[in-house]
């Protein structure tokens, strides 16, 4: 390609696109890598406004000689959406334009998430046939230029199969709109029209009409010979018995024959009823050679996962998923008009599979709420997969071939012998019912033995696939992981096939180039194979589980995409309302993998461009939990931090000295002093001095402390004795909410002690970086602990952040230190402690409504079941929403710069849900963050689950 002036260009795209281009270091870091394995920095991103500045930007960047990668949500496992100019639709150009239940279609723009989409049907009981795991983040004009799948495709098809028509810009600016043929066209006539259409359009027709009747005969004989066949271009489509389709010609080919403006896509409608067949088998093999019996059957899917698999999921998602025995599965799907119909066809399936003599054990599962369970038990996979049980590393690369599915078996017996011939091995999981498999491979991509260990085995592999009639691609397209292998499934004429319609497209090679025609080597720009993995840096965290290992940690992000959502969950709450992959658990762990590297985003530790973009990291903990491969950007926006500002303490935010120091504060402000504490701290210049936000109302002390409290009351005998951890907020602030703790634990038979001295977590110095006096904040804590934690005594945390601290923080910081691990052990939420040490204590009577807000820290490491079965064993309705993070996050909501943030975070789900609640309906938040929120937006006042017991203890009175 012919080399560019990136500065006139950037210059004449600022100067023609509404929306914004950038060429600085930071957001070029951003849009290096995808969810591959491959890193091509930028020269330029452009976030358009809309659809029209899409097609600007295309038209702009196509003229000036320069490559064109459109993007979607960055999830691509292959490689196809780095490099070049980036041209990302996700932001802005995503809209639902039109929806026509009774015609079950939509009008959609190339930005819209698949999830948006699911949603908007569902109501009138429609569905989008192809349903790609990444649906959460993935984009429909992603999708199309893939031609995804996903589960559901062996009954409703792929993307390809679900488009009726597109509007498509070519790379000089001209405008296309195809549709795809119905029943009743006559290709002849369709191709007449379509030649016959004036200028550039009529132009593109004759030369697609003669290029296919030229090679009608090799298309028909190499393309389109079973479903998964994605590797190359569909050329197929334009063969008569086709329709001369060249709509659904641009599904899967990568964005380089034209750029998606808009689709109509076809709806299905969903099933009345489904059931899901649970069958456990020996070994995958097994499971693969049963393949063609179940499909006699009609399932909607069959999807298969592995025991491999299931050891990495929580303890909680294997015991609640309760697989039959056996070492691999397939969840088999099967729908029906009613319930009892479904179950008759999966009997049957059943009997058939008795009959062919497979050992096969099964569950039929008809509750909704469990099939959720084994479908996130495969939904999960993608990113589970990258390490494996051991906390090895594993990666894409070889994750997406496909063979007939009557040859899958085969297929899997020779990938295991050429696995232990390279001395690898892998996690599998896919779409058995197409002949589908992923898996990630615990390749050495990090050296040179390695890289070509890597090259030898994908090349055996991509043959092996080749003599079995298969793909290399069969889902996530060819990129920069699967071009280089065409030849080999193609040969020499079908690749002359596959450059000759890109050059009939796009003739100056502009779109997308490298993806399919002409690609890179597959083993070249390894994103891992540079001087990050190198880099020893010397942490204040110990980072255990990646090997003592920072540059390790980082690693743990591949790309796919999961804190992109913005469907639910906690993960990341930031990114749910700015939409910028700025402020996504992906975006930040770039700019950080980036700033290891060295070479784009420079200065390591003082990097400005990882400091704002870490800005917005609520520190939530979400992505530890909802991350499927644990990626903790709380722990590592501290470690940041911690060095960003070593030795230059008056560089730090005004909130780190007034909120990071909240213990000490809180302390001096309490007691006698808490009065004239509030008013001071109330005022302009406090604030300002403070950092703090003008809207926000500052917290009022304690006249009187939790310990001094409980140290004027009369000591109460227990059978079983508890430490009850007397955190900042609950001794200062929410003194009231550690009174009633001791009244329910009371009441449950326990002896409640506090600690001889102050202690504390460490939490705020945590969050804000400050880990030097963390560590010696906690050491001089644990020291307090030892003879409590010698003698077993459990420690109960009211505030679920200051437990997390002790149960997740606290280890990692302190490294080997064996009391904190055994304070870890020893540390328990208010309801776990009343669940493991008082099972047969029965809690006072709620018998009520309430509404109840999770806090971050609590879903992220503590866990929420205890809650959950205390509240139904009191009698209590809970509702409670997938509100996420409530947004004030400790000191995050309260800084000058992030209050906007903030209500935004809470004005999603938590907020509004608290306003639309009945007045007799409780709110409960066990976080005093959680409780301040909701207390400052809202009219109600929100209490701590332990209040709500304490005052039915009170109501119910003496027995």
């Amino acid at each position: 390609m012919s080399p560019y002036d990136v500065a006139r260009l950037a210059a004449a795209l600022r100067a023609e696109v509404r929306g914004a281009v950038g060429d600085d270091a930071r957001t070029r870091a951003l849009y290096a890598t995808d969810g591959s394995n491959y890193r091509a920095v930028p020269d330029l991103v452009v976030v358009p406004a809309d659809v029209e500045d899409l097609a600007t930007a295309v038209t702009i960047t196509a003229t000036a000689g320069a490559p064109v990668t459109m993007r979607g949500g960055g999830t691509s496992m292959a490689g196809n959406a780095i490099g070049g100019v980036v041209i990302d639709g996700s932001r802005h150009v995503n809209r639902i334009l039109a929806l026509d239940p009774q015609a079950r279609t939509a009008v959609v723009e190339p930005g819209v998430v698949l999830t948006h989409l699911l949603a908007a049907a569902r109501p009138h009981g429609l569905t989008f046939g192809a349903d790609p795991s990444s649906g959460s983040r993935a984009t429909l004009g992603g999708m199309i230029a893939n031609n995804a799948c996903g589960a559901h495709s062996v009954a409703w098809g792929t993307t390809a199969d679900n488009l009726r028509a597109i509007e498509v810009l070519l790379a000089d600016g001209t405008y296309l709109s195809l549709d795809t043929p119905s029943g009743q066209d006559d290709p002849g006539v369709r191709r007449t029209a379509a030649a016959e259409r004036p200028g550039r359009v009529g132009q593109l027709h004759r030369a697609l009409q003669e290029f296919v009747d030229r090679n009608e005969l090799a298309i028909r004989r190499r393309f389109g010979q079973f479903t998964r066949q994605i590797s190359g271009y569909p050329l197929h489509r334009l063969l008569p018995e086709h329709g001369y389709d060249v709509a659904r010609l641009l599904c899967g080919t990568e964005g380089g024959f034209a750029a998606t403006l808009r689709a109509t896509v076809q709806l299905t409608p969903l099933p009345v009823a489904k059931v899901l067949c649970v069958l456990g088998f020996n070994d995958s093999i097994a499971s693969a050679d049963c393949v063609p019996v179940v499909l006699r059957h009609g399932p909607l899917t069959m999807e298969s996962i592995n025991a491999e698999l299931l050891a990495r999921l929580p303890a909680e998602v294997r015991d609640a998923a309760d697989l039959p025995p056996g070492t691999a599965w397939l969840l088999v799907e099967l729908g029906a008009d009613d319930v009892p119909s479904a179950v008759r066809t999966a009997r049957a399936m059943l009997e058939d599979l008795r009959d062919s003599g497979v050992a096969v054990t099964a569950e039929l599962v008809t509750d909704t709420g469990h099939q959720a369970v084994l479908w996130r038990c495969r939904k999960d996979a993608a990113g589970l997969a990258t390490r494996r049980a051991d906390g090895a590393e594993a990666w894409g690369g070889w994750e997406d071939a496909a063979v007939p599915p009557a040859r899958l078996g085969d297929y899997l017996r020779g990938l295991d012998e050429l696995l232990a011939r390279h001395g690898l091995s892998g996690a599998s999981y896919g779409h058995f019912g197409e002949g589908c498999m992923h898996m990630r491979i615990d390749f050495d991509l990090l050296s040179e033995r390695g890289l070509a260990t890597y090259r030898a085995f994908i090349e055996q592999a991509a043959d092996l696939v080749v003599s079995l009639g298969g793909s290399v691609s069969g889902e996530h397209g060819d990129g920069r992981a699967r071009g280089e292998l065409l030849g080999r499934m193609y040969g020499a004429d079908g690749l002359a096939l596959l450059a000759e319609a890109k050059r009939i497209w796009d003739p100056t090679g502009v779109l997308n180039p490298g993806a399919v025609v002409d690609p890179p080597p597959f083993d070249a720009d390894i994103r891992h194979d540079g001087p990050a993995h190198t880099r020893q840096l010397l942490t204040v965290f110990a980072y255990g589980n990646d090997n003592r290992d920072f540059a390790q940690a980082q690693r743990r992000c591949v790309g796919i995409g999961n804190c992109r959502q913005t469907s639910g969950g906690v993960m990341c709450p930031s990114y749910q309302v700015t939409r910028d992959e700025l402020h996504s658990t992906r975006g930040r762990a770039h700019l950080l993998w980036e700033m290891l590297e060295g070479t784009l985003v420079r200065n390591g530790w003082r990097s400005t461009e990882v400091r704002d973009g870490l800005d917005l990291c609520l520190s939530c903990k979400g992505c530890l939990s909802d991350c499927p491969v644990n990626v903790d950007m709380a722990t590592y926006k501290a470690e940041f931090t911690h060095h960003h500002f070593a030795g230059r303490p008056w560089a730090r935010p005004r909130s780190h000295w007034s909120m990071g120091w909240l213990p000490l504060w809180a302390r001096l402000a309490s007691g006698p002093a808490a009065r004239t504490a509030g008013r001071l701290a109330s005022t302009s210049a406090a604030r300002k001095l403070g950092g703090i936000a003008d809207e926000r109302e500052v917290p009022s002390f304690a006249r009187q402390s939790f310990t001094d409290w409980f140290g004027a009351r009369s000591p109460v005998a227990g059978r079983k004795r508890v430490l009850l951890w007397p955190d900042t907020f609950t001794n200062y602030l929410t003194p009231e909410v550690g009174k009633a703790a001791v009244a329910v634990l009371a009441d449950a038979g326990f002896e409640v002690v506090l600690p001889e001295r102050p202690v504390c977590c460490g939490l705020t110095w945590i969050s804000t970086g400050q880990l030097t006096i963390a560590r010696r904040v906690l050491r001089r804590s644990l020291a307090v602990l030892e003879p409590h934690l010698a003698a077993g005594t459990p420690i109960v945390g009211l505030e679920p952040s200051c437990a997390a601290a002790l149960r997740h923080d606290a280890p990692d910081l302190l490294g080997d230190d064996a009391l904190a691990a055994k304070a870890a052990r020893s540390t328990y939420t208010f309801a776990q402690v009343l669940r493991e040490f008082a099972p047969d204590w029965e809690p006072p009577r709620v018998d009520g409504q309430a509404l109840v807000q999770t806090h971050c820290h609590q879903h992220a490491v503590l866990g929420f079941d205890a809650e959950r079965a205390l509240m139904a064993a009191a009698g209590i309705d809970a509702d409670v929403p997938d509100s996420g993070c409530c947004g004030l996050a400790g000191n995050f909501g309260f800084e000058r710069d992030h209050y906007d943030v903030s209500m935004a975070v809470g004005e999603r789900v938590l907020l509004p849900a608290v306003r639309a609640a009945d007045p007799a309906t409780a709110i409960l938040a066990d976080g005093f963050s959680c409780r301040t929120q909701i207390a400052q937006a809202t009219t109600r006042r929100p209490q701590h689950l332990a209040e709500l017991l304490a005052n039915a203890l009170i109501d119910q009175g003496p027995d």
